[in-house]
């Protein structure tokens, strides 16, 4: 199982990477390789401001759907459009262009109460 070291993790499965006040978040190759073959990913709150832990898409799978937790606070400025097309890529690459979407964060203090990636895999390994 793949966890990038770099990255921070949520306990509901999301993957975090900060670059300055930008925020660009999937879901983890644990939580894709759970799910089964994506079909489809939903995100309907563009240019939306959301808090930590609030609801900002589905991913849906061959035999579920799967809600997706914003891990900061933050504005949603950018979604990964390739993924109307190819929502497999969440599947073959969830770290790189299966990411999902970008969000300008309002509280970067919240990335330091993310799991790093040692806390995530005990995690998934309990």
């Amino acid at each position: 199982m793949n966890i990038p070291a770099e990255l921070k993790y949520t306990k509901d499965h999301e993957w975090v990477k900060l670059e300055g006040s930008i925020a660009t978040i999937g879901i983890t190759d644990f939580a894709q390789s759970e799910l089964g073959d994506i079909v489809y990913v939903e995100v309907e709150t563009l240019e939306e401001s959301l808090g930590q832990d609030e609801v900002f898409g589905t991913v849906e799978a061959v035999k579920t759907v799967s809600d997706l937790f914003l891990p900061m606070t933050g504005k949603i400025i950018e979604l990964n459009e390739t993924l109307d097309q190819e929502p497999e890529l969440v599947n073959s690459d969830p770290y790189g262009s299966g990411w999902m979407i970008k969000v300008e964060v309002s509280d970067s203090a919240e990335y330091d109460q993310l799991l790093d990636a040692d806390a995530y895999r005990a995690l998934v390994s309990a």
